[in-house]
């Protein structure tokens, strides 16, 4: 059974003749005979009594309300797919790690705003693994992550690099590690470590350059906001291994230090960094407000994280010149 076929029917049955049935659909009356034929043929009963006026059947009176209820279940699907590509969709959900979320996220948020006023936007903070996982699901329909090779190597998946961000170590201002300038890796292992839980790829990261590096992770808590990691270290002997932005407010507070990880130690390779990406998927993308959003993120979250560590920068030199950091 196909389409025009049940859209031949419902002409003739509505209009009571093959012939104003054709002209109603733009074919000619032999095209609309075949398509009648061709339906009853395929549900083994007539539809139609062939009489000065098409009447229809007992067979007919009964598929007659199938029919129009199929025939109008299309038409709704036709119109929510170009409603679709219009870019009239009802919402448009994003999972994000904590610091683009609050670091690099808003100007973006504002613009697609300004833009697609009608669409509600919904912004959900996830850690890396669980945002990219949930995006696989079809639950968000952009990730802004650290990088899983492992979750975004399918084909379906578009994956835009942002930015590669530095990893350092949080510790209390009055800490022994503040010693360095550059703290090696062979003294983290002598304290106890503060991470992420499960499902934030900084665990993951963590976990493997400890495991490269032969030295021991000794693990006191798993956490997975800021203000508890600054909280926690604050208190004593406890680090932590972050990335740049997460240390943005951290880099203000008195009684907590930053320090950059040294490189070398029989390593030859640029300092640690995590890779920053934008994900949706490549079906996404054929909706405009969606593609929108990515441009967006695309352009503004780069530039936007340069100006953060900019300002970091700046920050730091300023508390290092009077000794906040000696």
């Amino acid at each position: 059974m196909r389409l025009e076929q049940l859209q031949a029917f419902l002409a003739v049955a509505e209009t009571g003749s093959f012939q104003q049935a054709a002209r109603k659909c733009g074919v000619t009356q032999s095209t609309i005979s075949r398509q009648i034929q061709g339906l009853e043929t395929a549900l083994g009963l007539p539809l139609f009594h062939r009489s000065a006026q098409a009447k229809l059947t007992i067979g007919g009176e009964r598929f007659f309300p199938h029919a129009r209820k199929i025939y109008q279940e299309w038409q709704i699907a036709q119109q929510e797919l170009a409603d679709l590509l219009a870019g009239k969709q009802p919402e448009l959900c994003v999972a994000a790690i904590h610091s683009v979320c609050a670091y690099c996220l808003p100007p973006v948020l504002q613009k697609f705003v300004q833009n697609y006023p009608e669409v509600q936007l919904r912004v959900t903070s996830l850690g890396s693994d669980r945002a990219l996982k949930v995006l696989k699901d079809g639950l968000v329909d952009i990730a802004l992550v650290m990088n899983n090779r492992f979750l975004t190597a399918s084909p379906e998946m578009v994956v835009e690099i942002l930015y590669n961000e530095p990893l350092e170590i949080l510790m209390a201002a009055n800490h022994p590690l503040t010693q360095y300038e550059t703290v090696p890796w062979a003294e983290l292992g002598r304290y106890p470590q503060v991470v992420f839980k499960d499902g934030y790829g900084m665990q993951r990261l963590v976990q493997e350059q400890f495991e490269r590096r032969g030295i021991k992770l000794k693990v006191a808590l798993e956490l997975n906001t800021l203000d508890a990691f600054r909280g926690v270290v604050r208190q004593g002997e406890q680090i932590a291994l972050l990335p740049q932005l997460a240390l943005v407010e951290a880099s203000n507070d008195p009684s907590l230090a930053i320090r950059p990880l040294a490189t070398g130690s029989g390593f030859s390779e640029p300092p640690l960094t995590r890779q920053v990406v934008l994900v949706t998927t490549r079906d996404r993308l054929l909706l405009p407000p969606i593609k929108h959003f990515y441009e967006i993120a695309r352009k503004l979250v780069p530039v936007q994280f340069a100006e953060l560590t900019r300002k970091k920068l700046c920050n730091t030199f300023t508390l290092k010149g009077r000794h906040t950091f000696s």
